[in-house]
């Protein structure tokens, strides 16, 4: 039989190799990695079809967070080689160099953000730590606090800063779930901070993001810093996608006190596909994260009821870059999700 865990590192760990012999050499390694988690998955998903609904014994944690740690390793360690290939320092061609920002950028935003993600919701301080400065590499270090204190304490409500009502565009969805995620959560540790005595986690989040910047410019100069802030901004405007993915327009419903009828497994949408789900650490079963936060992703099920998306997550990315064509494939399907939750 085998391991549980296998499969997520068969899916996660090829790219490591990839970029790492891609930076120096160029060429084919490249064009590998930036079609790995692109093209490639896509062809994958099709032709694996869908994973087993079950999920492992919530024993196998101790496996699955030493997956967690590699790849978060791996992650910092990519931080100055992406930099380095991507502002022309290996002496790879302009081709090669556009070829490492989407190879490095596709790794950045769906496997080191979905790894962060498990990071952050373990009960180890040291595995809690390292998956923060995961999202502080990436110049996000907000996310942590926005995503444990606001999205899963107010999922599907307009009090989740994250949260996408059915139509609104990706567009219009990122800017104002970055600067809300940012100052609402800045004001939720600045009240924890006041009450508790302990500092406020934001002094990490921006200052540890000045250090890599520093770093990068004393490093790599100027183009360093350039390439640096796209890398950035391309993981954190997909981890920002995979949140609208996941929640579009599944919102709960409003009572006449005021508050919100209780979170379901209704109110995230999920992706059955074997592929990019083990590639994205289980990313894609998102209900039952919410129902059990701090089940490890092995052991995520999807139960039949849960709301699916017609395509896998890297394929619904694409498709959300296109607003019209989105509304037309979601909104329909996000108002029989709805109307499915009144009968219960």
């Amino acid at each position: 039989m085998k391991h549980p865990v296998l499969p997520f590192a068969l899916a996660s760990l090829p790219p490591v190799l990839l970029l790492t012999v891609g930076t120096f050499e160029g060429g084919l390694w490249l064009w590998a990695a930036a079609l790995y988690t692109s093209f490639f998955a896509f062809g994958l998903d099709e032709a694996l079809g869908m994973a087993s609904r079950e999920g492992a014994e919530d024993s196998i944690e101790r496996a699955a967070n030493r997956l967690s740690v590699v790849l978060a390793v791996a992650h910092l360690a990519f931080i100055p080689l992406g930099v380095a290939a991507v502002a022309g320092v290996t002496d790879l061609t302009t081709l090669e160099r556009v070829l490492a920002f989407f190879g490095f950028g596709l790794f950045f935003g769906q496997v080191s953000n979905s790894n962060a993600h498990e990071l952050i919701h373990r009960s180890s301080a040291g595995l809690f730590g390292l998956g923060k400065w995961v999202y502080i590499s990436m110049l996000y270090g907000h996310h942590t606090t926005a995503h444990r204190l606001l999205h899963h304490a107010h999922v599907a409500t307009p009090l989740d800063p994250n949260f996408p009502p059915k139509g609104r565009s990706f567009y219009s969805y990122f800017p104002r779930g970055w600067v809300r995620s940012f100052t609402h959560g800045f004001a939720v540790e600045r009240e924890r901070a006041a009450r508790t005595g302990r500092m406020n986690p934001y002094i990490e989040y921006v200052g540890g993001a000045l250090v890599f910047l520093i770093a990068a410019y004393l490093i790599f100069g100027l183009a360093g810093v350039l390439a640096y802030l796209g890398l950035c901004f391309y993981a954190q405007s997909q981890l920002a996608m995979v949140d609208y993915l996941q929640h579009y327009g599944l919102a709960r419903r409003k009572r006449a006190d005021g508050s919100y009828a209780p979170q379901t497994i209704h109110h995230s949408w999920n992706s059955p596909h074997w592929f990019s789900s083990h590639m994205m650490v289980n990313a894609s079963r998102h209900s039952d994260h919410h129902g059990n936060p701090g089940r490890v992703y092995p052991a995520l099920r999807l139960p039949d009821e849960m709301p699916v998306l017609p395509y896998s997550l890297p394929a619904m990315g694409v498709i959300a870059l296109v607003p019209p064509l989105w509304f037309k494939l979601m909104d329909k399907r996000v108002d029989r999700v709805l109307a499915r939750m009144e009968g219960v």
